[in-house]
């Protein structure tokens, strides 16, 4: 290997660290399981979809274990973790990636909706890393990786509780850095723009709505769940030990301000 390339292993690899990734059988999920395996990662790979989540842990390879994690359900956290202790003895890296959405008009939201998106969204965020860090101090440190969304500050119609809930997942984010930075610990969050998977096929095949985004981000298209797996290397890796309670917005340039208006210029 070149210099450079042995300088770039030993700031972004993330050989022998073990990365426990909820919410691993979405598109994002699966993108950011197979960048980590690919920067040398072992994986805990969790998910309430055990046949979906145990095929992609068998296509990975040796180094990614499926494990059954309801992130609803606070008791039930403790035997997923103990489990995922017992196997890999540790927990380097956690990446809260689970989430929901159910598009409804504020007008419209239920108890039973509201209740579901924030029991996914940031109540399973609090107390899965509530019950992780403690490993992670008595292991020297650790980073924990949050996923936040572009709707915490860029809202759209018929998203208030889920943007309520990603913007407490980057507020959750910026106390777990300050309560935690004694003990070596780097908290930090991810909110991606607006990411094509299946989940979002539909707005992005609705014209009128395609159209509305694309005017709305700066590079004209949707991002693919690949494009996020850069950013997560960095914050899993020692290339971010000086880097916490930050929310980190990779979007194509939405947040940035969208397509300009015409302005006079030389360039075509």
């Amino acid at each position: 290997m070149s210099a450079v390339g042995d300088y770039l292993e030993s700031v972004f690899s993330l050989d022998g660290k073990v990365v426990l990734l909820t919410g691993a059988c979405g598109g994002i999920g699966e993108a950011a399981a197979r960048g980590m395996a690919a920067a040398g990662a072992n994986l805990a790979l969790c998910d309430v979809n055990t046949d979906k989540n145990g095929a992609l842990a068998d296509s990975i390879g040796k180094d990614a274990h499926a494990f059954y994690l309801d992130v609803t359900d606070v008791n039930g956290m403790d035997a997923a973790i103990d489990e995922i202790i017992s196997h890999f003895r540790k927990i380097d890296v956690l990446i809260n990636c689970a989430g929901i959405n159910r598009r409804e008009g504020f007008l419209d939201v239920t108890e039973a909706t509201y209740d579901a998106i924030m029991g996914v969204n940031l109540k399973g965020v609090f107390f899965l890393t509530q019950k992780i860090v403690p490993h992670m101090i008595r292991n020297g440190g650790g980073k924990i990786i949050n996923f936040s969304s572009h709707n915490a500050q860029g809202m759209l119609g018929g998203v208030s509780v889920y943007g309520a809930t990603k913007s407490a997942v980057s507020a959750l984010t910026r106390s777990m850095a300050i309560e935690w930075a004694k003990y070596n610990i780097q908290a930090n969050a991810i909110a991606p723009g607006h990411i094509l998977t299946e989940l979002t096929r539909a707005t992005w095949e609705n014209p009128a709505r395609a159209d509305y985004l694309r005017e709305r981000i700066s590079m004209g298209r949707p991002g693919e769940p690949g494009e996020l797996v850069g950013m997560l290397i960095m914050l899993a890796s020692s290339a971010s030990d000086y880097m916490t309670g930050q929310t980190y917005h990779v979007d194509g340039g939405c947040l940035a301000g969208g397509k300009p208006w015409d302005y006079d210029t030389k360039w075509k």
